[in-house]
C-alpha cells in the first residue's frame, strides 16, 4: 500500500507540475497579445478633443479685424466657418457678441468655442530640395522681420494650383513662429530681395513705410538691344486686363491706367543687351516687364511681354528663366530706427549667362 500510495504520489504531482507549467506559459502570452497592446492602439489613435481656447489681446494684434486676426490664429479654418461661430455666438468678445468687422483692443479676451482644426492636404515637407534650400536663401533675419532671397519660379503664397509658396514654405521651417506675413509681393518668375514680417506692428510700420516711398527696392533686369543712356524715366499708365483664360496681363493705357513711374540706369552694356538697374516709384502689377516692354526693350524671357527672337537668343546660351532680379532693398528698421540695406547677389545662372555675352 505503501509503495501504489508512494506510486500514486509521484505520478499525480508530475501531472500537475506539467499542467501548472502549461498554464503559466500560457497566461504572459495572453496578457501581452490580448488586453495590452490593441489598447494602447486604440489609445493613441483617438485625437485629443479641442478645448475653448482664451486669448488674450496685446499691442501687436490690437487694431486688426477679428475675422481677419482668427483667419490667421485659426490656420485651416474655413473663413465662412468662422463667419457662422460669431453668428451663433461660439466666438465672443469679452464675453460679448460681436461681429465680423470688431477691431480688437488691447486687454480684449476672445473666447473661441472648441473648433477641430483640420490638417492641411499640401503640407509642407520640410525635406523637399526647394524648402530646405531656402534656409541658405535668407539675407537677414532678427525677431522682426525676415530678408529672403526669394528663388524665381516660387511664387510667394499658394494658390492658383500651386499646393505652396515661399510664405507656406517659411511657415513649416519656422514652425515657433508666432506670425509670418508678406509685405510685399514678387512676381513668380522674378528672384531677389522679398521681405517677411514676424510681428503685426512690423507689418504695420513697413507699410507705412511702402506708402509714404520710405522704401528702395533696385531690380537688375537685361532687356534687348541698346538701352539709350538719356532713357532714366517711363511714366506709361498701366491698366490690368483680365482674359477670358482667366491670365492676367498689364497694357499701357495713359486714360484709364494707373499713373506709374519707374526710373532706369545702364548698368553694362552687351552686344545685343543691355543690363539695367530698374526702380519703381510706383508699385503696379508687372510694371517695370511693361515698361521694359513698351520702350522696345523687353526683358529676356519674358513670357507675357517678351520678344521672341531675342528670347531665342538667350535661351540658345542658357538661359531658362526671366532676367529680372530684385538686387536690393532699402528700408528703415522698424524697431532700431537705422536705416538698412540689403542686397541678394545673382543666382549663378544669371551670373553664367553674362559671362557668355560680349561687352560693348
Amino acid at each position: 500500500m505503501k509503495e501504489t500510495k508512494t506510486q500514486k504520489a509521484n505520478h499525480v504531482p508530475k501531472i500537475k507540475l506539467k499542467t501548472k507549467h502549461h498554464s503559466v506559459v500560457k497566461k504572459p502570452q495572453q496578457k501581452k497579445i490580448t488586453p495590452e497592446k490593441p489598447v494602447q492602439e486604440k489609445i493613441a489613435a483617438e485625437p485629443e478633443k479641442p478645448k475653448v481656447r482664451f486669448i488674450t489681446i496685446d499691442s501687436e494684434d490690437a487694431g486688426q479685424r477679428i475675422d481677419n486676426f482668427l483667419l490667421r490664429t485659426l490656420k485651416g479654418v474655413p473663413k465662412s466657418h468662422l463667419y457662422r461661430l460669431m453668428r451663433k455666438g461660439e466666438i465672443r468678445v469679452n464675453k460679448k457678441r460681436i461681429k465680423p468687422v470688431y477691431k480688437l483692443l488691447i486687454d480684449d479676451e476672445v473666447r473661441i468655442a472648441p473648433i477641430r482644426v483640420s490638417e492641411e492636404k499640401d503640407a509642407v515637407s520640410t525635406g523637399l530640395h526647394i524648402v530646405a534650400n531656402l534656409e541658405k536663401q535668407i539675407l537677414f533675419e532678427d525677431d522682426r522681420l525676415i530678408v529672403i532671397n526669394k528663388p524665381s519660379g516660387m511664387a510667394v503664397h499658394g494658390g492658383s494650383g500651386l499646393s505652396f509658396g515661399l510664405i507656406e514654405a517659411l511657415r513649416a521651417l519656422r514652425p515657433e513662429a508666432r506670425m509670418l506675413e508678406l509685405v510685399h509681393r514678387l512676381d513668380r518668375d522674378t528672384s531677389g530681395c522679398l521681405m517677411v514680417a514676424k510681428k503685426r506692428s512690423t507689418l504695420r510700420h513697413l507699410h507705412e513705410q511702402f506708402r509714404d516711398k520710405n522704401v528702395q527696392k533696385f531690380y537688375h533686369a537685361l532687356v534687348k538691344g541698346h538701352w539709350p543712356t538719356k532713357l532714366t524715366r517711363v511714366t506709361d499708365a498701366l491698366k490690368k486686363n483680365d482674359l477670358k483664360s482667366g491670365e492676367r496681363v498689364v497694357v499701357v493705357d495713359n486714360q484709364l491706367g494707373k499713373e506709374s513711374e519707374t526710373r532706369f540706369r545702364v548698368l553694362e552694356r552687351y552686344r545685343g543687351a543691355t543690363l539695367v538697374r530698374a526702380f519703381p516709384v510706383t508699385g503696379r502689377t508687372h510694371q517695370i516687364r511693361v515698361h521694359c516692354q513698351t520702350s522696345g526693350h523687353s526683358i529676356a524671357m519674358d513670357a507675357k511681354y517678351g520678344h521672341e527672337e531675342f528670347d531665342e537668343q538667350m535661351k540658345s546660351k542658357g538661359l531658362k528663366r526671366l532676367f529680372l532680379h530684385a538686387a536690393s532693398i532699402e528700408f528703415t528698421h522698424p524697431n532700431t530706427e537705422q536705416r538698412l540695406k540689403i542686397e541678394a547677389p545673382l543666382e549663378a545662372s544669371l551670373e553664367k549667362l553674362l559671362s557668355k555675352l560680349v561687352k560693348e
